[in-house]
């Protein structure tokens, strides 16, 4: 599928997640106009980071789907990354003001009304989050869309949210103990900022580049299944991630007799083989380096006419010896 039809994928799932967000809204504040519950009204006031944050989602994804200029040569994708740390400190706050308003809400006189609405239209707003959450982050890692995942997995906290407010709902219909309302308040605040910590603890990984292992190994295993035997070594791997777009940069030790032509042709072949294996948008960084004595150790080219010592063994390309920047031998000593 051509990079623009993701991208406006993304753009069409958010605008819908932006609509329901409003919606939902709406009626969790009506919910607490009937019934005067905290709970509740902690819930509308966690619509609210939803809807906010799901408007500046959706301009980091319309923003990020911009081609790359002069200004921006890696492409506008790490703007993803930022949305996904603004949403985790909005849910912070909101579930910061939200314990500290059921801790306060003790001294205070409270009663409830109309909750039998109340757990009518909570039950209602969280299933729909939870179907809307699930769509987000299945399209979203499909997608490779950090910002999509982030906000899914914001409303599927909202989702849990809703599930420990029904309990609580239904614990005061039966018993009428009305001070239920305050330690359901304070244990969705708590819950609500350990969410938005880990977004935030999310999106600083991913702004500061932290290696990803689980891509790394993918790749690896690729090139090890399907290596040509004029690839001798691999090394010095780093995969960046901007947004949907993953930047492979590796120095690839082919023969030092090879042509300009030649190693061109393999470098080429290479960075094929990974575009079409991964289903992300790839840009390959590939530095040739001519072999030295020592790579014929592990160098599978068995009609090489200028071999200068003998074959031992075929080097199995690891996490541990891709990484480093140094050519390998039979005896992979970094």
């Amino acid at each position: 599928m051509p990079i623009m039809s993701y991208n406006q994928l993304k753009i069409n799932a958010m605008k819908l997640t932006l609509v329901v967000g409003f919606i939902l809204m709406g009626l969790k504040f009506f919910a607490y106009y009937l019934t005067r519950s905290n709970a509740i009204l902690t819930d509308a006031i966690e619509s609210i980071v939803n809807v906010l944050a799901g408007t500046f989602a959706l301009y980091s994804v319309f923003y990020a789907a911009k081609p790359r200029d002069e200004d921006h040569p890696y492409g506008h994708g790490k703007i993803e990354f930022l949305s996904t740390g603004v949403e985790g400190g909005m849910v912070t706050l909101a579930g910061l003001a939200m314990t500290i308003k059921g801790i306060l809400s003790f001294f205070e006189k409270h009663e409830l009304h109309n909750i039998d609405i109340g757990l009518g239209i909570s039950i209602f707003s969280g299933t729909v989050n939870y179907f809307l959450a699930r769509m987000l982050i299945q399209k979203g890692k499909g997608l490779h869309s950090s910002t999509m995942v982030a906000d899914g997995k914001h409303l599927m906290t909202d989702t849990w949210s809703s599930i420990g407010l029904v309990c609580g709902l239904v614990l005061i219909y039966f018993t009428n103990l009305f001070w239920i309302d305050f330690v359901i308040t304070i244990g969705l605040g708590v819950f609500i900022m350990v969410t938005g910590i880990r977004l935030i603890r999310e999106s600083i990984f991913n702004l500061l580049d932290k290696a990803d292992y689980i891509k790394i190994e993918h790749l690896i295993n690729v090139l090890n299944t399907k290596r040509n035997p004029s690839w001798i070594d691999i090394h010095n791997l780093r995969v960046v991630k901007y947004g949907a777009v993953v930047h492979v940069d590796c120095h690839m030790t082919l023969p030092w007799y090879y042509t300009l032509e030649e190693s061109h042709k393999e470098v080429d072949d290479l960075d094929k083989l990974v575009t079409t294996e991964f289903s992300h948008e790839i840009e390959f960084f590939i530095h040739a380096d001519p072999c030295v004595p020592k790579s014929c150790s592990i160098c599978e080219i068995y009609d090489c006419k200028v071999r200068r010592d003998a074959f031992v063994k075929r080097l199995q390309w690891t996490m541990e010896n891709v990484l480093p920047d140094e050519k390998h031998t039979a005896n992979p000593i970094l």
